[in-house]
This record gives structure tokens, C-alpha cells and sequence, in this order.
């Protein structure tokens, strides 16, 4: 699954981040639903994260919602280029 709406705050500066999210796994008995998805990663529009823990952050709940190891999930997120600086973090 991928989103181009995932932004978070910079802890730092309070700058905004904008991030493309891919979210990778193989479904098994559960799956995750895209609009549930979608309202999960707004909450963190407001939260000052880095992009790497914010990487991990996704991962683990993704698992726990897919009761599945966290092992068994990948999160790619693609930070827009503020500053002339591209990040990609991927837990």
C-alpha cells in the first residue's frame, strides 16, 4: 500500500514533512483496510517525528494490527525534499 498524505512535524524545526509511505506485506488472515489506513497515518500531522522512528512506529503497529511479526512487514517512507535534502527511511 502506498500514500503520498503521510506529514508529520519536524521535531527540530517544526517544519512540516511530507512523506510518501509504502507499507509491504503479505496477507495472510488479516489485511489492512485502505480508509482505516488512511485515518491512521493523519494522526501524526501534528506529531514532531523523525522520519526513522516514525518508520518504525508505522511498522510495529501495522504488525500488531496484522498480529503478525514485525519481521513479516516492511515501511518505506519517501521524505519530499525540504532544503534540498531527500530522506528515505525504511524500518
Amino acid at each position: 500500500m502506498t500514500s503520498d498524505e503521510l506529514t508529520s512535524v519536524c521535531p527540530v524545526t517544526g517544519q512540516p514533512d511530507f512523506y510518501v509511505a509504502r507499507i509491504e506485506y503479505h496477507p495472510r488472515k488479516l489485511c489492512l483496510e485502505s480508509k482505516s489506513l488512511k485515518i491512521y497515518l493523519s494522526r501524526f500531522r501534528n506529531e514532531g517525528v523523525f522520519a526513522e522512528t516514525l518508520a518504525v512506529q508505522i511498522k510495529k503497529d501495522v504488525a500488531a494490527a496484522l498480529k503478525v511479526d514485525k519481521s513479516a512487514v516492511t515501511v518505506t517512507l519517501a521524505q519530499k525534499p525540504r532544503g534540498g535534502i531527500r530522506i528515505n527511511a525504511t524500518a
